[in-house]
């Protein structure tokens, strides 16, 4: 049959052979930047092109965006007949067949799709229902709760393991948990409600307690393609499956990419793909159309070290290249520095800011260097985590040292006051203005006549202001008094409480740094763009050059000329709690081959070489575990000292 596109004009020879299979199961392991997106549009074509219906092929994917764009570009390269194929996510897809199917499974055609939201207000209610315990303050709140119920039904764990691995300090409430769980379903269920998991939990029922169902939706759609595969979890997985009748399944994904394990993504989906479809072929797309050959020769010895994998070596046709560095910066804010004067010299040398990118495994590692990048001026965007002057319990404590420093500053007053029980808005205001009225500083407290409960909250807050003097404590020593006083507060208002714990200490090394409370308190003053997502982003507009600041996981998939990845301190990166479980182990290996592999043409990896961990009681001084021994006309080894 002759084609209209040359393929193999088009495609390299992995990537034709992936296109040109189109019987029986494929498994494609696409390499870093070899490009699987292509490679499933053309094949998109091709099917369309050979005479199959577009009707008969289901392409799933993890977003709309990615099978709209990939509908849209086959459809550019063959014709309109493209958009005919049935693409979408999993949970669209689960959707559509249970709007057809639901009195089936016990359910009316009416049923109703909640959102996150809607979950966690049913679990509100529900969770005041439970007699005393609720009005302790003690049990998780509802965001928290849907967490559990989501986790422990994408992991195909129970409630209980998910919280003796992820709550262990809510173990005391499982009865409790469980009866709100049971009567979230029951709720559920009386309503006529789905939320996003539901769809996926009836869906694998009705295909698997409903063989005349199954049969009927296997013989629509003849060919199956699923887009990163590697993300899917133990549903996902099952659901392939039971769609894939006659085995024309296609799924596509790198098992060196698999960093999602938090969400449900079980790496083993795609390592056990060929021992569940007999008879799979494996290609492989190793040929690397991003990154200079240094940063993948790089790459590769990075991820050979990874117990449970698809061998496979990345190369590239492009010349030239530095070879990575790895960088000894000697403390935490020397890392800074030597970031930011690297950063500048970059952009004075025609590299634009939103083409160097800093990435991070935690959120708070990038804390320090946010200081130095405002010090400088220098315009960022930060994805993943809320920046730091913008997470609510470094406000908290933030708002108690600005009292500290100006006793008639409104707006901390105001926000250190509602932390407190029996405190409402209006009681906070009067207390303020007659702080205000009387020109008496903390002693304003005890001038206003309250209630004997409002009385009750303030005694803390008075003791701890008679207990500080500013001007004769060092920053440091007041920001450890403020953190004293708060923990409680923090203990009882976040069920994360001790990972917030953690961006505390964090705040106290910071605070180290300054000896004048006025300057520390100004460098923290810096607004930063509001530019959070939680969504992932995209910066690729000409008009707005700033900097980008990413966690790990929201960078994948995405690309930079320059790389910067902070922290490659072992300890950190991997983290402590990771190095005794080998599982954490090989996802934190694949974390930073992930990062590693954003880079296009430069890569450095930083670190503090001394660093005490105050919950180990260890000094962290080596370099990342899996940069360690990496010979040196691989990796190039550096001192900051010298910069």
């Amino acid at each position: 049959m002759k084609f209209r596109i040359a393929y193999k004009k088009e495609l390299n020879p992995s990537q034709f052979q992936a296109v040109n299979i189109t019987k029986g199961p494929l498994l494609v392991i696409a390499g870093a930047g070899s490009g699987k997106t292509r490679t499933l549009t053309y094949r998109v074509a091709r099917l369309v092109e050979e005479g199959i219906s577009p009707s008969a092929i289901l392409l799933l994917t993890f977003t709309r965006k990615a099978s709209q764009e990939m509908l849209k570009r086959a459809s550019q390269l063959l014709d309109h007949r493209c958009e005919g194929v049935a693409g979408g996510t999993f949970h669209s897809f689960a959707y559509s067949i249970l709007r057809k199917y639901a009195s089936r499974i016990g359910f009316n055609h009416g049923f109703s799709i909640i959102d996150r939201s809607d979950s966690e207000n049913l679990i509100s209610m529900l969770r005041k229902e439970m007699k005393g315990v609720s009005r302790s303050g003690s049990l998780p709140r509802k965001q928290t709760l849907a967490n559990i119920f989501s986790r422990a039904v994408n992991k195909n764990l129970s409630i209980e393991d998910i919280i003796f691995e992820d709550y262990p300090h809510f173990s005391r409430h499982l009865e409790t948990i469980h009866t709100i769980s049971n009567g979230y379903r029951k709720q559920k269920a009386e309503h006529n409600f789905f939320d996003y998991d539901d769809l996926l939990i009836y869906l694998e029922v009705l295909l698997k307690d409903h063989p005349d169902v199954r049969e009927k939706i296997c013989s629509t759609y003849h060919y199956l393609m699923v887009d990163e595969y590697q993300d899917t979890n133990k549903i996902q997985a099952e659901i392939v499956g039971l769609l894939a009748g006659n085995n024309n399944v296609m799924v596509v994904g790198d098992d060196s990419q698999s960093i999602y394990a938090f969400r449900g993504a079980n790496v083993e989906n795609i390592m056990k793909f060929p021992e569940k479809f007999p008879g799979t072929r494996i290609i492989r797309l190793e040929e690397n159309y991003r990154s200079v050959q240094p940063i993948l020769k790089l790459t590769n010895v990075i991820i050979d070290r990874a117990k449970q994998k698809y061998s496979k070596t990345l190369f590239t046709r492009k010349s030239g290249g530095s070879l990575p560095l790895l960088v000894n910066a000697g403390s935490e804010n020397n890392q800074s520095q030597f970031v930011v004067e690297r950063i500048q010299t970059l952009n004075r040398n025609g590299v634009p800011l939103n083409q160097i990118a800093v990435l991070f495994r935690a959120s708070f590692h990038s804390f320090d260097l946010e200081i130095e990048l405002n010090r400088e001026g220098i315009p960022f965007v930060k994805v993943g985590g809320f920046k730091f002057i913008e997470s609510a319990h470094i406000k908290d404590v933030l708002s108690h040292v600005r009292v500290l420093f100006n006793p008639y500053d409104r707006l901390s007053w105001y926000r250190i006051l509602l932390l407190l029980d029996n405190i409402g808005p209006k009681t906070a205001l009067d207390i303020f203005e007659t702080i205000s009225a009387e020109q008496s500083g903390y002693a304003g407290l005890f001038k206003k006549k309250l209630s004997s409960k409002q009385s009750k909250s303030l005694e803390r807050l008075k003791n701890f202001f008679l207990s500080i003097d500013p001007s004769e404590m060092s920053v440091v020593r007041l920001g450890e008094a403020v953190v004293k006083y708060y923990t409680p507060i923090l203990q009882n208002k976040y069920d994360d409480h001790p990972k917030r714990t953690k961006d505390l200490e964090h705040l106290m090394t910071i605070m180290e740094r300054y000896d004048n409370l006025e300057h520390f308190l100004a460098d923290m003053a810096l607004e930063p763009p509001n530019t959070s997502s939680r969504d992932g982003f995209f910066v690729d507009r000409s008009d707005d050059d700033r900097l980008i600041l990413s966690t790990i996981h929201s960078a994948k998939g995405l690309e930079w000329h320059t790389v910067f990845i902070i922290w490659a301190l072992d300890g950190r990166f991997p983290s402590i709690h990771a190095v005794h479980d080998e599982k954490a182990l090989e996802e934190e290996l694949r974390l930073i081959y992930v990062a590693a592999t954003r880079a296009k043409e430069r890569l450095f990896f930083t670190y503090p070489g001394t660093v005490y961990d105050k919950t180990s009681g260890m000094v962290l001084s080596r370099p990342s575990r899996f940069l360690d021994d990496i010979p040196d006309d691989i990796l190039e080894k550096y001192s900051a000292m010298t910069f």
